[in-house]
């Protein structure tokens, strides 16, 4: 590599770009080449590095992969392994090398019937109007005891982002959670056969009496992967728009009547003053009572007759004002041939 060198060198190139083609350093290349001559290489070759006086022969690291993989020994860890063979008077090795050799003979799966529990994505579902998928969950507002809280129950509409039902209460409960729910499905008169109710895996979530509720109504559960906060997103993202509005408190609520106080304001503001922005900017309670289609006809006749006005003004089509359709909670990957059709429609 140093003849390399040197011959480009010799033809014009600077040395530093000529070692750093070979992978090398300037500063390396030096230390190789002492007053005109090149050093003996020092470095020790991984042939010759020394073999630890404890180390298996291959014929106890054989033996050791027969015993572990015999049917009295073949689901059991390594941990469990070593000491029942203490039991009969023999020892191989150690536990860490017991598991080093089957990690390194790829082994190490669980052993036995003891796998790793896997939680598959909850199935896809649409809602194509109000009242065919509900979410809901629960979140914290601040008391001014340390470490307490009081608990919001909201149940949130996924086509029109409505909220169909919320209660404050100072404790999490299923009976609580199954109260409200009863409320806002008679509220809204609801086909239950027709409904889906998602929520995480908390306990209210999954209680008996929340569960027995579902179930005498006709109303289909759905739950997320437990600790995966994005398969119920809905639910996160208006939490969020209820704790960064600017009318929320900066401090605690005072109490329990407060906390239900500034919610019921919240709520109507919410459904009826709120234009969201993932439906088009028309308000949830528009949306579900259907009256979108109208007033997005006539926001898009505004822009018309001001794009007819001042055509210069405009370098295209107006604004989309075109109602959103169906809504989508946990949609799969999108197939090829999905991918392809919204790439030729980009």
């Amino acid at each position: 590599m140093i003849a390399w060198i040197d011959h480009a060198c010799a033809a014009g190139a600077r040395r530093e770009p000529a070692c750093a083609v070979l992978g090398l350093t300037l500063r390396r290349v030096q230390r190789w080449v002492e007053d005109g001559a090149i050093k003996t290489d020092g470095r020790q070759a991984a042939a010759q590095r020394r073999i630890p006086a404890n180390a298996l022969t291959p014929d106890e690291r054989a033996r050791i992969l027969a015993v572990v993989n015999r049917p009295t020994f073949a689901d059991l860890s390594p941990q469990q392994i070593v000491p029942r063979l203490a039991d009969q008077g023999e020892y191989l090795a150690s536990e860490s090398t017991v598991y080093r050799i089957l990690r390194e003979e790829r082994q190490l799966a669980p052993r036995g019937k003891a796998h790793p529990a896997t939680h598959r994505r909850p199935d896809p579902r649409v809602a194509t109007g109000p009242n065919q998928i509900w979410t809901w969950d629960i979140t914290y507002l601040a008391t001014p005891v340390r470490g307490a809280f009081f608990y919001l129950y909201l149940i949130l509409d996924l086509f029109s982002r409505k909220i169909v039902g919320w209660e404050v209460h100072a404790e999490e409960s299923a009976l609580h959670a199954a109260q409200l729910f009863r409320l806002a499905y008679l509220r809204e008169e609801v086909d239950g056969d027709a409904l889906t109710l998602h929520s995480d895996n908390g306990a209210p979530m999954k209680g008996a009496t929340m569960l027995a509720t579902l179930q005498r109504l006709g109303v289909v559960p759905s739950f997320s992967r437990p600790a995966v906060s994005n398969d119920n997103p809905y639910s996160e993202a208006l939490f969020r728009t209820l704790k960064y509005t600017p009318a929320y408190p900066e401090g605690p609520f005072a109490s329990l009547e407060a906390a239900r106080a500034w919610v019921a304001r919240f709520v109507p503001w919410y459904n009826e003053q709120h234009r969201h922005s993932a439906i088009r900017f028309v308000t949830p309670g528009q949306r579900h009572r259907g009256e979108e289609v109208e007033v997005l006809r006539q926001r898009a006749a505004v822009y018309e007759a001001a794009k007819a006005q001042h055509p210069l003004r405009w370098s295209g089509n107006i604004r989309n004002w075109q109602p959103v359709g169906p809504v989508s909670l946990n949609p799969g990957k999108p197939s090829a041939q999905e991918v392809c059709n919204s790439n030729n429609v980009a």
